[in-house]
């Protein structure tokens, strides 16, 4: 939403300046996205008088002006055909930025055909002040020389640029806006209230209402005799300066109150359509139209359609149609004012696409009690700028009732915020933003005002009161500490996220925050969404189900900081991933990513490998309590893992843990994903609580085993399907509380090794703990993994 300084002040009577009004309007709620002052970009120009114009001694089209400027007497060679003696004109001094040409005048005189030139006398298109660029600016009125341009231009109005939240519809009128401000203490609310005309003749147009869900009040008037053509200057630079295009005097007239009051209107010429209007529902192809944006629709049963007996005239609270659109050449009109159902306009305005003022208006909630206003503010104004006679005003249907009123106890301010206000401050505020008080002491009848349906209950006038009297004005006042024992504020959930994210940032890596949602498409790369999970209302068409695993985003995400240079990109996201819409269909999920493609170093570096990625993920499980001692490796990951480059993670047969390996090349392609990229995603859920008990904020004691460990080295041949993993853990197992490590150091297959077979060699550490060991007790400890590594894989010690 956007309007200039002096369009407020038409509705408000402050002196306030500029700052203070913008600071106002954010405490008091309403965003500034930008403040446009085009003073500033004039700041350098001013008025000068040009005392002669004789032409060039060497150029029939220029000529050299003696020029009376803020700086003294300077000679301008200027090639505008216009210039001339006894003119005041607009200066830009030597080094000056020039914006609507975008360049900047030289520091150091410039000679031009010989002849040396100080300074420039601009053209309107120059200064951004018009289209004008045969000529420079011939300005008209007493100006003195020095005089600022931006007042002689009347550009010394700033433009305020706002975000408008979706259940505020009344700030979508300057009128609206000013009455918030004069609350909070700005000044007082002058908005002027159009007279009430009496038509002098009855209106020949009918109105009926065949779906009043949709259109549950219509009113309009005949207007005979008008003069329809270019509109004014004041109207033409009110709206151009908030960024709409003048088209004609009535549909200025339109978009003027559109925006002054947020009171949309639609002005049809009365010799273009029939004698009755209907409010009903589309019909289909019986009812294909061309709108105003020049493209053609067809209204479906459940899209509200402003007709005539013959043909539809347009979407009624969208946009208007084409064939009964006003020109220059209309001369009788019919105004519509009507109020349209916001869920209806919404879903119309999303079907088609359109994108309209009005529908921004009516789908947020128009003021229900603004029909006769808006009617009688475009009469008045029509009547003044195109003349003509008007009719009476036909009425079809009735305005929705008013909000319920709210019994409000003044208490609930104090109990719900801590600021304590007397009841008379606050009925003064209340009453400031439009709402009826009435009633004494603690209680208060509050009568809500058409224009604030978001208000229903008591917490909704207390936030009003707080807003009104600035939250910045609140005291910070810390809670009260409560008595006995406090649980942790942290759950076990949220810790091992945590912990996780700290271990994963360690190893380089970078955390995002991404959507929740993805597209179908992309979900089915990774299994698909689960039943329930399907959005009945996206934000967005890419993003209309929820995701199955947060991979899809991380992986366009890194493709995105790839193509935009970054070495070596490493993102993960601990969030949740959904899997259906079940109680417990949620998981929370530590998710990471990371190219293959080796870094630049003068000595060398090697490609990453699932084994990079094994290792992050183990990283992670450890710092987020896993047993990682425990975990079991198979290659089991799903298929959109690169098979033979992955694995997962495991605590027995069933509870995997995480999935770690190379991205399948088919799902990098489909995510538009360049290269090879490997992975893993940790599902922290599936961690089983620790037997351990709480933690505590000491260290635990440090051990370290005093006595040299041994290391003895295995070789065994064992099957090629038989997994190494399998083999150390049953080496580790054979004896568990001499031996602390197991590692596998090679792995062989080819001549001196069976067909099927392979040579694992592993090193084992035989730590002992009470006593040096004899070379007898250290090969029983061998004899004891030779034993077991036979048993569980049957395996045999490689001669």
């Amino acid at each position: 939403m956007k309007f200039t300084l002096s369009w407020l002040k038409e509705h408000l009577e402050t002196d306030k300046p500029l700052d203070e009004i913008a600071e106002a309007m954010t405490m008091a709620g309403l965003e500034i996205e930008d403040i446009d002052n085009p003073a500033e970009a004039l700041a350098d120009f001013t008025v000068a008088f040009v005392k002669s114009a004789e032409p060039h001694p060497d150029a029939d089209k220029l000529r050299v002006c003696t020029v009376d400027t803020k700086d003294g007497e300077k000679q301008i060679v200027c090639g505008a055909p216009n210039a001339h003696a006894g003119m005041k004109a607009i200066y830009a001094p030597l080094g000056t930025y020039i914006p609507g040409a975008d360049f900047a005048l030289d520091k150091k005189p410039r000679k031009i055909r010989g002849v040396e030139s100080f300074g420039m006398l601009c053209s309107a298109k120059e200064l951004n002040a018009g289209e004008d660029h045969d000529g420079i600016i011939d300005l008209q009125g007493d100006w003195k020389v020095g005089d600022p341009a931006a007042e002689a231009l009347g550009a010394n109005d700033p433009v305020i640029d706002f975000e408008v939240t979706p259940n505020r519809p009344d700030w979508l009128g300057v009128d609206g806006i000013a009455r918030d401000l004069a609350a909070a203490g700005l000044g007082r609310v002058i908005t002027p209230q159009p007279e009430t005309l009496k038509g002098s003749f009855e209106c020949p147009i009918d109105i009926r209402l065949e779906w009043e869900e949709a259109c549950p009040v219509f009113a309009g008037r005949y207007i005979r005799g008008v003069k329809n053509g270019p509109s004014p200057n004041w109207l033409k630079r009110k709206l151009e300066a908030i960024g709409l295009r003048s088209i004609n005097i009535l549909a200025d007239i339109t978009n003027l109150v559109s925006y002054d009051r947020c009171r949309p209107l639609h002005v049809y010429d009365a010799d273009k359509i029939g004698k009755t209007i209907i409010a009903r529902r589309g019909k289909g192809e019986a009812d294909t139209f061309e709108a105003l944006d020049g493209k053609h629709y067809t209204p479906g049963a459940e899209q509200c359609v402003i007709a005539d007996e013959n043909t539809c005239l347009g979407f009624g609270g969208v946009m208007g149609g084409e064939e009964s659109g006003v020109t220059n050449d209309t001369v009788n009109v019919f105004i519509e004012c009507a109020w349209f159902d916001p869920e209806t306009t919404r879903a119309t305005g999303r079907a088609t696409g359109i994108e309209s003022d009005a529908r921004y208006r009516f789908e947020r909630g128009v003021d229900t009690g603004s029909i006769q206003t808006g009617i009688d503010l475009a009469t008045q104004l029509v009547l003044e700028l195109c003349g003509g006679e008007a009719s009476e005003v036909r009425v079809a249907g009735k305005a929705p009732a008013n909000p319920a009123p709210i019994d409000f106890p003044v208490s609930e301010v104090k109990r719900l915020t801590g600021i304590d206000l007397p009841a008379g401050i606050i009925t003064d505020m209340l009453q400031k933003l439009g709402f009826g008080v009435s009633g004494m002491g603690d209680s208060l009848h509050v009568e809500v005002p058409s224009w604030r349906r978001d208000c229903t209950q008591k917490a909704d006038l207390v936030e009003e009161i707080a807003r009104i009297h600035g939250f910045d004005k609140i005291e910070a006042i810390s809670l009260p500490k409560l008595p006995g024992r406090r649980e942790p504020t942290a759950t076990i959930g949220q810790n091992r996220a945590r912990h996780a994210r700290r271990a994963l940032a360690m190893r380089g890596y970078n955390e995002a925050v991404t959507w929740s949602f993805c597209h179908r498409d992309h979900a089915a790369l990774f299994g698909g969404f689960g039943e329930g999970l399907e959005l009945e209302n996206p934000i967005s068409s890419d993003l209309d189900v929820m995701r199955p695993t947060a991979l899809i985003h991380l992986l366009t995400a890194l493709q995105a900081n790839e193509d935009k240079g970054i070495d070596d990109p490493r993102l993960f996201e601990a969030g949740p991933v959904y899997l259906s819409d079940a109680p417990d269909g949620q998981r929370m999920a530590v998710s990471g990513v990371r190219f293959v493609a080796a870094g630049r170093h003068w000595a060398g570096t090697r490609e990453a490998d699932l084994f990079d990625a094994k290792a992050d993920a183990l990283a992670a499980l450890e710092a987020a309590g896993a047993p990682v001692d425990s975990l079991q490796v198979a290659a089991e990951a799903r298929d959109w893992w690169h098979p033979g480059r992955s694995g997962v993670l495991r605590l027995g047969p069933k509870n995997v843990l995480a999935e770690f390996g190379e991205l399948h090349p088919r799902v990098l392609k489909t995510l538009g994903v360049e290269g090879r990229a490997i992975g893993f995603e940790i599902i922290l859920d599936n961690i089983p609580a620790s037997k351990k008990k709480a933690e505590t904020k000491a260290r635990p004691a440090l051990d370290r085993a005093e006595l040299t460990p041994v290391k003895r080295d295995f070789a065994f041949l064992v099957g090629a399907d038989v997994a190494a993993d399998t083999l150390v853990r049953a080496a580790k197992g054979a004896d568990k509380a001499m031996i602390s490590d197991v590692s596998v150091f090679d792995v062989y297959a080819g001549k001196g090794v069976p067909e099927g077979q392979v040579s694992l060699a592993i090193e084992a550490v035989i730590q002992p703990r009470e006593k040096t060991l004899t070379d007898k007790e250290i090969d029983a400890v061998a004899a004891k993994i030779v034993a077991s590594v036979e048993k569980a894989t049957g395996a045999s010690l490689r001669g």
